[in-house]
């Protein structure tokens, strides 16, 4: 019912920073809550953080609080995923998933999801 599509990875220097962003289509974008979500090799899929259909709750993993900011625009039918101060553990395939609700942590709690986009961060 909802394609996700992220972009914006890339190879960044320790202390840097991107933006990533998650385009919807196939249905009401202003209904769905997205979260997003990383997974680094050999590890389990994390959950980063969170973004209610209105775009006024928020939730955040204790590991990226402060640094991680998710916002969206609605009438682009987009969300996006500021990340600043990157650190080499930050190092991961980033999704974003909808489907589920934005305080919900587990990957297993959502049923649609983007292709991923990789951020290497390099020491």
């Amino acid at each position: 019912q909802v394609q996700l599509v992220e972009s914006g990875g890339g190879l960044v220097q320790a202390g840097g920073s991107l933006r990533l962003s998650c385009a919807a289509s196939g249905r009401t974008f202003s209904n769905l809550d997205i979260a997003w979500f990383r997974q680094a090799p050999g590890k389990e899929r994390d959950f980063v953080g969170g973004i209610s259909w209105t775009g006024k709750n928020t939730r955040y993993a204790d590991s990226v609080k402060g640094r991680f900011t998710i916002s969206r625009d609605n009438a682009k039918n987009t969300v996006y995923l500021q990340m600043n101060i990157l650190q080499p553990e930050d190092t991961a395939v980033y999704y974003c998933a909808g489907s589920g609700r934005y305080f919900l942590t587990s990957a297993m709690q959502y049923s649609s999801w983007g292709q991923g986009t990789q951020v290497t961060v390099s020491s």
